[in-house]
């Protein structure tokens, strides 16, 4: 296993929910010598130095400034932390004829949901307690294997392999225990928490896949992990992100995590917010700029949207495109859409394939089959609050969605070096179309 795989691995255990993702983060950036923001208090802020805030607990933006005060612009990636899961409801125990207590849980994205059938998954979020002036969260990640969706037998369902569609209220709820077992969900969820049950007033939580990543192929060349999208480009743009160094900046660096993707953005703390304009307008005031040097600096700034993409799948090659066909550790992908759910067009696409070319890191194109509507992701969302030359990128990977994924060991070293070659490249726009980096 390779170090970059291994750290990988390591930060999806950490991270079962976009609370803690950001939470780990968080801690990376505190042990690099970070500054911590609040969005509610005044910024301010130091050339040389390092700064990150969050909004919700569950998005983060870090950024570097340069020493230097002719920066030039700002060098954005942007990717998100959540994927698809159930969140349980409140009043979450079911009980089924006295014998079975089941929770209640309702779907969050789009998942493959016999994905999620027949294995060991557990509970993780935030709880909200009361406190002697308020209210606070507290994370809690239940570390055991708690419930399972049990599958149906093929002799109670001879038509299970013919194709089925999945009732959430019905077919997709967790199995918690027994008879027994009534009453003691929000008990076990304050025992881990370390809290009272009565000071707990709400909670945001959500199943997540027990299953740890591994390596496996005849070379060890694949990856198999929850969560790979999008928590790999999560990973990997935060790694790239802390090799930057203040001292030789052209521009001002920002790693950006976000919320919601999975469920259209349109959150405060998605990308379809005021999130990322907010910090960019607040890094630009903090330091003496101008509002029309604000603008300047935006329209000199690029950002990539990082989220994995479709890999030509082995049993079905004919759902990819005839000529953009994408192959696990081959690469980073770039991703194009005419209808624009991806924001890569040719003067983008070209400057980062320049950048990757000069750094020896490999590049392949995606583009849907033309009878086939592919998903979106956050570039072009976040494109309406802040307009910026953006490119969509990705890593190549199968069984997106499913609560198991499958990803290139490779790849994992490309995106970094990939991403940590555009953060390092300062590029700018020196006019409308024409970029120096």
């Amino acid at each position: 296993m390779t170090p970059s795989v291994e750290k990988l691995f390591a930060f999806l255990r950490q991270s079962p929910t976009p609370f803690h993702a950001v939470e780990t983060i968080r801690k990376e950036l505190d042990a690099q010598g970070f500054h911590a923001l609040e969005e509610s208090a005044r910024w301010t802020l130091r050339p040389g130095e390092k700064y990150y805030v969050t909004r919700n607990l569950s998005s983060i933006i870090a950024f570097m400034l340069p020493t230097a005060k002719d920066w030039s612009g700002f060098q954005i990636v942007a990717s998100h932390c959540d994927s698809p899961t159930f969140k349980i409801k409140s009043n979450a125990e079911i009980s089924v004829r006295g014998n079975y207590t089941q929770l209640n849980t309702e779907m969050y994205g789009g998942m493959l949901c016999a994905s999620w059938m027949d294995r060991p998954l557990s509970v993780a979020g935030r709880i909200v307690v009361r406190t002697g002036d308020g209210v606070a969260t507290r994370l809690v990640k239940v570390d055991r294997d708690m419930v399972l969706i049990p599958n149906v037998a093929i002799h109670m369902n001879r038509q299970a392999n013919d194709g089925v569609k999945y009732n959430p209220q019905v077919d997709m709820l967790p199995l918690y225990g027994d008879g027994e077992a009534s009453g003691g969900f929000l008990a076990e969820i304050a025992s881990t928490a370390g809290v009272q049950q009565q000071e707990i007033l709400d909670t945001d939580l959500f199943l997540y896949n027990r299953m740890p990543g591994t390596v496996w192929g005849k070379n060890g060349e694949y990856i198999s992990a929850p969560k790979l999208d999008n928590l790999e480009c999560a990973y990997t743009s935060l790694q790239a992100f802390l090799r930057c160094d203040v001292k030789t900046l052209h521009g001002i660096p920002l790693c950006c995590v976000f919320d919601n993707e999975e469920v259209g953005s349109t959150t405060k703390q998605g990308a379809d917010s005021t999130l990322l304009y907010d910090v960019l307008r607040r890094i630009t005031l903090g330091l003496g700029q101008t509002e029309e040097e604000y603008y300047t600096a935006v329209a000199s700034s690029m950002m990539l949207s990082a989220d994995n993409a479709h890999a030509v799948h082995p049993n079905h090659p004919e759902l990819t495109d005839p000529t953009n066909q994408v192959f696990i550790n081959k690469g980073i992908v770039i991703k194009y859409n005419a209808r624009q759910k991806y924001t890569t067009d040719g003067v983008s696409g070209a400057i980062f394939k320049a950048i990757c070319q000069r750094a020896g890191v490999p590049v392949q194109t995606f583009v849907n089959r033309s009878d086939m509507m592919g998903g979106g992701t956050l570039g072009n969302i976040s494109n309406s609050h802040v307009s910026l030359n953006t490119i969509d990128i990705g890593l190549p990977q199968l069984a997106m969605h499913s609560s198991y994924e499958t990803a290139g060991t490779q790849d994992v070293q490309y995106m970094i070096d990939g991403i940590a070659a555009f953060y390092q490249s300062g590029v700018t726009a020196v006019k409308d179309g024409q970029y120096r980096f």
